[in-house]
């Protein structure tokens, strides 16, 4: 009796290694890893083993994160029904996630592939197979866990002695054997810097007579004001370490005395009251108050017509296609309200977003809760009146809900910025060369995929970003939309993004 012949069994290699480092050379860990696995199909050639010719290679990426190129060519390989086993040199190469590798098996038992370690002896196939590289994962998900734990705790524990622990070397000093040592020519330009501040009271100023005076940083090239603040605002030069809110002494010579830097603070943080007075006066003032009389809030929106924009607030329950839930007013004109809401309170920017508590909008009257001086809720609401009038009978003002386009939450607008932040610390840290986006990665505690998909936020449009300071960006804008191919060219971004 003749016997069957064998079915064919077509076996893809997955290879992958957690750094960048030696994988320039000509035989690198990629390579002895795909080597291995070959051999080992050729060992099973009896059984119908045989490679597919595709590689399914991933260089530099943490096994914390399913979303590789290759791995994910692999899974739609597998999809497809073009593989009947996957092949790793161990298993922690696949991933080191228990709770990604159970979606893993769940996707290849679907799709009837088995999947197979060569240096562990594991098999899918069975209950007690399962089970053991379960555990294994398991080891493998705490020892990444720890390693970060290890890393951060160390980072702490430096900084709690006040030791600097690495970045970007402070303009003032310079590192030496891992320690800040005060850099005299810097120093005495850093010590400018802080007595122009106090002496014009405003970092624009203090900017352009740097300029003026052929100031240059440490690349050579001018000042802004953005690292000019920072400059002013670091304890750095105080001799002190800042870790989670905690302030430390620090083992390196201070720049600047306790007085001066105390001026300092104090000028900027009055600053920061001025621009949230303007920023408000020029954005939407009632962003986050006003609800309207069914208890939903609304949001800042505009709409554009003949380069003319108007701004408006609109009903949550409107926004999300729940127009039978709103209230009796689903949307009303920004300038109308605004104006209102002054005039009742008798404040306006900054000090009336520090004391209106919430602002509910009728059709004949606004409702405004507040609070005294001493955070104490007020006891009784203003009442004020207030008429309404259709956007579509108001003279001048074109209602056309096509063009309309909510804007951004106050909420989000933090989220994003503080990311944005990030990125750009990141940035600075990549162009001075002292850390690798791994280096940004153990240190925040996070992937370093993570670190690759937030660094292009560092490049973001001034004019988007100002968008988002000011809650003017459109609603839909997130971290995630800004991050998926994000265009290089800044009229691009803001074509795609503020839809001007």
């Amino acid at each position: 009796m003749r016997e069957a012949p064998l079915k064919s069994q077509r076996c893809a290699i997955y290879t992958r290694k957690s750094t960048e480092h030696n994988l320039d050379l000509a035989f690198n860990s990629l390579d002895a890893q795909r080597e291995a696995c070959e051999a080992y199909i050729r060992s099973q050639a009896h059984e119908g083993w045989r490679l597919v010719p595709e590689p399914y290679d991933d260089g530099g990426l943490s096994g914390a994160s399913l979303q590789h190129p290759a791995l994910q060519a692999l899974l739609d390989a597998v999809r497809q029904g073009g593989i009947d086993i996957i092949v790793v040199y161990k298993v922690d190469r696949l991933t080191r996630s228990l709770a990604d590798f159970a979606k893993l098996v769940e996707l290849f038992d679907a799709h009837g592939v088995s999947f197979v370690s060569i240096t562990q002896s594991f098999n899918t196939t069975s209950s007690m197979g399962r089970l053991t590289l379960n555990v294994l994962l398991s080891f493998a998900q705490f020892e990444r866990e720890v390693i970060g734990e290890r890393v951060r705790d160390k980072i702490a524990a430096s900084k709690r002695r006040g030791l600097w622990v690495g970045g970007p070397v402070p303009l003032g000093y310079r590192s030496q054997n891992k320690q800040l040592v005060v850099d005299d020519s810097e120093a005495a330009l850093v010590r400018r810097i802080f007595r122009l501040y106090l002496d014009l009271g405003s970092v624009g100023a203090v900017v352009e007579r740097l300029d003026a005076e052929g100031a240059r940083t440490r690349k050579g090239h001018r000042f802004s004001v953005g690292p000019v603040a920072h400059l002013l605002k670091s304890r750095i030069y105080l001799g002190q370490i800042v870790w989670q809110g905690e302030i430390y002494g620090a083992a390196h010579t201070p720049l600047i005395d306790a007085e001066t830097f105390a001026a300092v603070e104090a000028g900027l943080g009055a600053d920061v009251v001025r621009r949230r007075g303007r920023a408000s006066s020029r954005a939407f003032l009632l962003a986050g108050l006003l609800h309207d009389n069914a208890g939903h809030r609304m949001s800042p929106s505009h709409a554009s017509k003949a380069g003319v924009r108007y701004r408006y607030y609109v009903s949550q329950a409107l926004l999300q296609h729940r127009k039978a839930e709103a209230g009796s007013i689903k949307r009303v004109s920004a300038p109308d309200v605004e104006a209102a809401v002054v005039k009742a309170v008798g404040l306006d920017g900054a000090e009336l977003r520090d004391r209106v508590v919430r602002i509910t909008l009728h059709k004949d009257r606004l409702v405004i809760e507040m609070k005294d001086r001493e955070d104490e809720a007020a006891h009784e609401p203003i009442v004020a009146p207030f008429t309404w009038q259709p956007q579509g009978r108001r003279k001048g003002i074109i209602h056309e809900p096509s063009s309309q386009q909510a804007a951004i939450d106050p909420d989000t607008s933090r989220t994003i910025l503080a990311a944005i932040g990030r990125a750009r610390r990141w940035m600075a840290d990549l162009i001075h060369g002292t850390a690798s986006t791994q280096e940004i990665a153990d240190r925040e505690g996070m992937g370093e995929r993570n670190v690759r998909k937030l660094l292009p936020l560092a490049c973001l449009s001034p004019d988007l970003v100002r968008a988002i300071v000011d809650c003017t960006a459109p609603a839909g804008l997130t971290i995630s939309s800004l991050t998926a191919a994000l265009p290089h060219d800044w009229a691009a971004q803001e074509q795609r993004f503020l839809k001007i």
